[in-house]
């Protein structure tokens, strides 16, 4: 009697699975393909990559709190590489200043980072504007050439009278490969 009673159940079971599936429902929900997703807006060897999106019922804030999300993305990007590089660079170095070098030259990443993007590109803006809520959707892409980026901070760290000839011939070395680096994978 209970070996008859639970192959129905088990039928239930498996069609209440297939009933779910068919209708598109996921556990976690719909899948959203939002603008500016996908490899072409991710960062690589040649490119820092970032994406953001604002929603505000004026366009203008919806704009400028999407532009500020990429920004915030890509100046992160930017200070966890050279965090890494610096880090790199103490690994491989028997320098007695070298932990100074390597703080100069984050605290110059983060001054750059806190001033300007150097060639900062805006690869794409799409704007929606949904009429129920009044609100509009701002999603932005931008990018900056790494090996740009790095030549700007090599100007900048010779203007910064904080930096030692020691410490900016460090810098330099750490930049050049960083830009052989970026270029070498365009080629």
């Amino acid at each position: 009697m209970f070996h008859t009673l639970r192959l129905p159940l088990l039928s239930l079971a498996v069609l209440a699975l297939f009933t779910a599936c068919s209708k598109g429902g996921s556990p976690a929900g719909t899948k959203v393909k939002q603008p500016f997703s996908g490899s072409a807006y991710e960062s690589n060897n040649r490119f820092f990559r970032g994406t953001g999106q604002g929603v505000s019922a004026k366009q203008n804030i919806a704009r400028s709190k999407a532009d500020l999300e990429a920004k915030n993305q890509l100046a992160a990007q930017v200070g966890t590489n050279i965090r890494a590089v610096t880090d790199q660079y103490l690994g491989q170095t028997e320098n007695a200043g070298a932990a100074d070098v390597a703080d100069k030259f984050q605290t110059l990443v983060r001054e750059v980072m806190s001033t300007e993007l150097a060639d900062l590109r805006k690869i794409g803006e799409e704007t929606y504007h949904n009429p129920e809520t009044q609100a509009y959707t701002v999603y932005v892409a931008y990018e900056i050439r790494k090996a740009a980026m790095f030549r700007f901070m090599k100007k900048q760290a010779r203007t910064n009278a904080k930096v030692s000839e020691q410490e900016l011939k460090v810098m330099d070395e750490i930049l050049d490969q960083q830009i052989k680096a970026a270029e070498a994978e365009g080629e």
